[in-house]
């Protein structure tokens, strides 16, 4: 019986329809560097008006392609299927827009690696996407490296384009494309709200979702380093006396994508601390084991913690 590879590397394309994935596709195919001869396996979740043209692949023979337009095929079983029946050492991918990512994750086959995430928009209409379908414009860029956006010219705000990006993650290259294929990288500096070298890194309350992103993007930068801010505590009964999570409820996309997004506390004392409370900690961040990721992760050594009241704007959000 043939197994799967141990490791499968998959190259995942993200946007709606329109937005130049398949484009994008087909010129990386018609690219001798892009394969030595592996079989690749292109998955293609939605057919726009644009076609592939399969017979100006540079290895063409080593490149099989099959459609999956209904959701319910999207599904471990027939995805193995699929690599085992066509021997592919690796998987493109060409994503249906109005499916949430998350459902492709749940159904990889065991061994499937994400390699890459390229996510594109149309530069013309992504701004009334993000007006109107929030929820799937932050679905296509909350875990992608590269942003592009196609059909891109200087009568659009760039920097309305850049803070959709901004506005979700900070990790991800932004690339403004032209009609006639120039492309320009966007270099537009996004200052932190708070200043990162100060010897106790003060976060105002409305600024504790940028210090979450920032310090789970770029956990480096803080290690070591002394904060300060007001966080809701959240106990459980596994964690040990002088243990809680502080946090605050942030709003990443909409309302319905409320969540509360709290680290590791070691308290310097045990204190009848109770979820819902509020504090004021100030504490040096560590890298190191706890309980509650079940592993390494950022953990606040508090140096003082003051028990203090509610800010009048509990939720916090990227805007």
């Amino acid at each position: 019986m043939k197994k799967l590879p141990v490791e499968t590397p998959v190259y995942l394309f993200l946007g709606f329809l329109e937005s130049g994935k398949t484009k994008f596709i087909q010129e990386t195919f018609e690219d001798p560097r892009f394969s030595a001869g592996e079989k690749t396996l292109l998955i293609v979740c939605e057919e726009g008006i644009e076609e592939y043209e399969t017979i100006r692949f540079a290895n063409a023979e080593s490149v099989e392609m099959v459609v999956i337009e209904d959701k319910s095929e999207l599904n471990e079983e027939h995805l193995a299927q699929l690599q085992l029946k066509h021997g592919a050492d690796r998987i493109v991918v060409e994503y249906n827009g109005m499916w949430e990512i998350e459902d492709f994750f749940n159904a990889m086959p065991e061994g499937w690696m994400i390699m890459q995430i390229m996510t594109f928009f149309d530069a013309t209409t992504v701004e009334n996407f993000n007006t109107n379908m929030r929820q799937l414009v932050y679905d296509k860029i909350q875990d992608t490296q590269l942003v592009v956006f196609n059909r891109y010219d200087t009568s659009i705000d760039k920097m309305a384009l850049h803070k959709i990006v901004r506005g979700i993650t900070r990790r991800a290259d932004i690339v403004y494309e032209f009609a006639d294929g120039k492309a320009e990288f966007d270099d537009i500096e996004d200052p932190l709200p708070f200043d990162v070298n100060a010897p106790v890194i003060e976060i105002e309350d409305r600024d504790y979702a940028f210090f979450y992103r920032d310090l789970t993007e770029n956990l480096e930068a803080y290690v070591g380093k002394t904060v300060k801010f007001r966080g809701l505590v959240a106990t459980d009964k596994r964690l040990g006396k002088k243990d809680v999570v502080v946090g605050r409820h942030v709003m990443t996309c909409c309302e319905a994508d409320i969540q509360y997004c709290g680290l590791a506390c070691s308290l310097p004392d045990e204190m009848d601390l109770k979820t819902r409370d509020w504090i004021r900690v100030t504490a040096k961040v560590e890298f190191k084991k706890h309980t509650i990721y079940k592993g390494k992760g950022p953990v606040l050594v508090a140096e003082k913690v003051i028990i203090c009241e509610a800010p009048e704007e509990q939720l916090t959000t990227f805007y």
